[in-house]
C-alpha cells in the first residue's frame, strides 16, 4: 500500500478521509449532522431546525446516506435518520466550535 511521505498514513486512508470531508462540505449537511448528533430526527424536524426547504434537506440527506454518514429507518409512515458513527458528530461539532472561535 502506498504511503504518504509527509504523514506516514496509507494513501487509501487519506483518500477515504478526503471523501468524508468532501461529503460534509456543505453548510446544510453540517447542520444535519449537528442536529443528528443529539439523536434521531425525521425530515420535517430537520427542516424546522435548519430553516430550509424539505427538498433541500432531502437532497443533502441523500448525499449523506450515499457516503454512509447517515442511516435511515422507517418508523410507521415516516423515515427517521441517524448518524452511522458518533465520530462524525465529533468532527463536525469540533469544526463548528473552531470556526466560532475565529
Amino acid at each position: 500500500m502506498a504511503m504518504d511521505p509527509d504523514f506516514g498514513e496509507p494513501l487509501a486512508d487519506l483518500r477515504a478521509a478526503s471523501e468524508l470531508l468532501r461529503a460534509l462540505a456543505a453548510p446544510v449537511r453540517l447542520g444535519i449532522v449537528r442536529e443528528l448528533s443529539t439523536g434521531h430526527r425525521r425530515v420535517h424536524e430537520l427542516v424546522n431546525a435548519l430553516g430550509v426547504s424539505q427538498p433541500l434537506v432531502s437532497q443533502h440527506l441523500r448525499v449523506l446516506r450515499t457516503s454512509r454518514i447517515v442511516t435511515a429507518h422507517r418508523k410507521a409512515r415516516e423515515i427517521e435518520y441517524s448518524l452511522t458513527d458518533e465520530h462524525i458528530a465529533h468532527i463536525v461539532l469540533d469544526a463548528i466550535r473552531h470556526a466560532a472561535e475565529n
